[in-house]
């Protein structure tokens, strides 16, 4: 059985660390220290076994705050996060050869930083499907742009239904008994990035005006009770259902182009779908106090609830269920986390360390895609490991299909 390790910095609070066998770098150490030194820190701070070094605060941890919000722990990346279906398929059915049906994907889910965005205007332009997500959004985008017109360029509509680049991907994945599932990895896109952006520069702003000194400047946080900050609790709420239905959207379109595949017969696609923000923050009650949690890289991971833990290309990923474990805040990682900046990914390894370890599956094998090689991060088998008592596995997937941003 795994549990958290603790350690209390000085003038801080606790950090509970569920990191027993996989590495932590000293920069997230720094970090969750400079976190567990706020005032208003709920408890103490919990880490995820994928943690690594982030901005603001590190990715993998889960920061429950009482009276005040670090928009910079929040992130960039608003409501990004994880979907998952099963189909009736099984690995039989499938072609022999799956770059078409990696071809198909490729056509039905703009992706990339050339092709990641519908050349579009307003929402009446857009394919049906998608017209009629974003005619469902964009009055709450319309009341955040009034009150802050800096908002009102970002990209939305034209992003919607679209996948980005770096770590987002789409996968096709079969699981301990060969059925077929589909998966998938991205947020809240250009909008959730200038919602972000924004307000963290805001609550900068705020601890200039009010002469608050923090140890990093990331770390500046909006208070409870203000405008600002009940404006972007309505903004990042905004950024996660955009996140959410950008998934939905996106999964649509994969369920249709693989099923346009030769050689794929009819199948249908289970009714209970996951789908799952691991960049985001709400309300909850946590040993009898309301405060707002925010999960870094972290999934909910309450009793009964789902969730999804990837690995890298190339690795195992896993459907797990909450276990809904109190000192974790009922939380657990979101993937496998980084060993190592994309820089150094790149200058360490070549495109045939590349090809070596994804044998086996339908992706890309080229140089653009060797900073997400799986030596780039933790072993997700010890990542999982490490936090047994927060989950427990429901299916083992292993993808034969990978189409990366």
């Amino acid at each position: 059985m795994s549990g958290p390790t603790v350690f209390q910095p000085e003038g801080g609070h606790p950090v509970k660390c569920w990191t027993t066998g996989v590495p932590v770098d000293d920069g997230a150490r720094v970090q969750l220290e400079n976190v567990a030194r706020l005032p208003f820190i709920h408890k103490w701070v919990a880490v995820m076994p994928d943690v690594h070094w982030g901005r603001g605060a590190t990715i993998g941890s889960v920061i429950p705050t009482a009276g005040a919000i670090i928009p910079a722990a929040v992130g960039v990346d608003l409501g990004c996060g994880m979907m998952a279906v099963e189909t009736s398929l099984t690995a039989s059915d499938l072609p022999e050869s799956l770059s078409e049906v990696r071809a198909a994907i490729e056509r039905a889910v703009p992706h990339g930083r050339t092709v990641g965005k519908r050349d579009v205007g307003a929402w009446g332009e857009l394919p049906g499907h998608v017209g009629g997500a974003w005619a469902a959004l964009a009055p709450g985008l319309d009341a955040l742009t009034r009150r802050h017109p800096a908002l009102e360029k970002a990209n939305s509509a034209v992003h919607l239904g679209t996948l980005g680049t770096g770590n987002h991907f789409v996968e096709v994945c079969l699981d301990e008994a060969d059925h077929v599932w589909f998966m998938l990895h991205s947020g809240s896109r250009g909008i959730g990035n200038r919602i972000g952006s924004y307000f963290i520069e805001r609550a900068r702003e705020e601890m200039r005006r009010w002469f608050i000194n923090l140890p990093d400047v990331d770390l500046a946080y909006l208070s409870e009770g203000s405008e600002l900050f009940d404006d972007y609790v309505a903004a990042v709420g905004w950024a996660q259902d955009f996140a959410r239905t950008n998934r939905e959207v996106m999964m649509a379109a994969v369920v249709s182009a693989v099923g346009g595949c030769r050689g794929v017969r009819p199948f249908t696609v289970e009714a209970t779908a996951v789908n799952c923000h691991h960049n985001y923050v709400q309300p909850e009650v946590h040993y009898g106090k309301r405060v707002w949690v925010t999960r870094k890289g972290a999934v909910r991971a309450g009793v009964g609830e789902l969730g999804i833990i990837p690995g890298s290309m190339g690795t195992r990923s896993y459907i797990v269920r909450g276990k809904g474990n109190p000192e974790s805040f009922c939380s657990c990682s979101h993937g496998a986390g980084r060993t190592m900046s994309r820089a150094e990914a790149k200058r360490r390894f070549t495109v045939d360390y590349h090809i070596a370890a994804t044998a086996g599956v339908e992706c890309r094998k080229d140089a653009g895609v060797i900073d997400e090689i799986p030596m780039a991060y933790k072993d997700i088998d010890a990542v999982m490991a490490a936090q047994s008592d927060l989950v427990e596995v429901v299916h083992t997937l292993r993808q034969v299909v990978c189409v990366k941003g």
